[in-house]
């Protein structure tokens, strides 16, 4: 525990990882947050830096659920939640099977799709097109979410697979995103718990980054309410896209 938290690089890497996270969860709906573990994974073991974000990431969540209070998609989330606590489950089951790096070139891989699938939407119809829910879809996506966000935090990407082509208006996406991994967070904490992730080295390091999290959460938040939507979505879909693009890189890097 004394290594670790006397390790400047600990920190180096921490709380930018942090303060990007905390970004995501004011409103981006995990489109920046995914950096959050591979970036503390370049100094210590990913599973280590999961652990360490997860009471942290819910943290934020209370702060980001009291932001965004009473602005939800309840539809949404009642056609997602359900999948999410099954992938969770299915992420719980296969923990010492499935690596990372395979989780970063699946997600990675469906977001590009996704991103060009857009891409394609905008050019024939242009930026209102919208889909219609879903509650298969929904389903499929929120499972895939709970999956990928119990193996690495790395919900974002298949949450907004479904919910961004709907086209709601931002303020009640970042709600609705806020709450979904809220949700999903706390579900998390029990398999986390189970597999005895939560060390005296992992809790005191997160108990040392939390007074980051409110703050980082809060300043999401400001930004989002102050974005149209025809900036909101271009954004949110070319952050996607990087995002895609590194967790591709990175799994396929490490898988070879």
């Amino acid at each position: 525990m004394t290594d670790l938290l006397l390790d400047p690089w600990f920190y180096a890497t921490a709380i930018p990882a942090v303060l990007l996270v905390g970004l995501s969860k004011g409103g981006f709906g995990g489109a920046v947050g995914f950096v959050g573990v591979p970036l503390m994974a370049l100094t210590m073991p990913p599973v280590q830096a999961a652990a360490i974000l997860l009471p942290i990431l819910c943290l934020m969540d209370v702060a980001a659920v009291w932001t965004w209070r009473g602005v939800y998609d309840r539809r949404m989330l009642i056609d997602m939640l359900p999948g999410s606590i099954a992938g969770i489950g299915l992420g719980w089951l296969t923990a010492a099977l499935v690596t990372q790096d395979m989780v970063r070139l699946i997600v990675g891989a469906v977001a590009i799709v996704f991103v060009a699938r857009w891409l394609y939407l905008l050019l024939r119809h242009g930026a209102d097109h919208a889909a219609r829910p879903n509650r298969i879809a929904a389903a499929f996506w929120g499972a895939v979410a709970g999956f990928t966000s119990f193996v690495a935090h790395v919900g974002g990407p298949p949450f907004q697979v479904y919910a961004l082509p709907i086209r709601l208006d931002p303020k009640v996406l970042s709600g609705t995103s806020t709450l979904f991994f809220a949700m999903t967070n706390a579900v998390k904490l029990v398999p986390y718990f189970a597999l005895g992730q939560f060390d005296t080295t992992n809790l005191t390091a997160s108990l040392v980054l939390a007074p980051l999290a409110p703050l980082a959460t809060l300043a999401g938040a400001f930004l989002v309410r102050r974005m149209k939507p025809e900036v909101f979505y271009p954004f949110t879909y070319a952050t996607v896209g990087l995002v895609a693009l590194k967790l591709l890189w990175d799994g396929l890097i490490d898988l070879w």
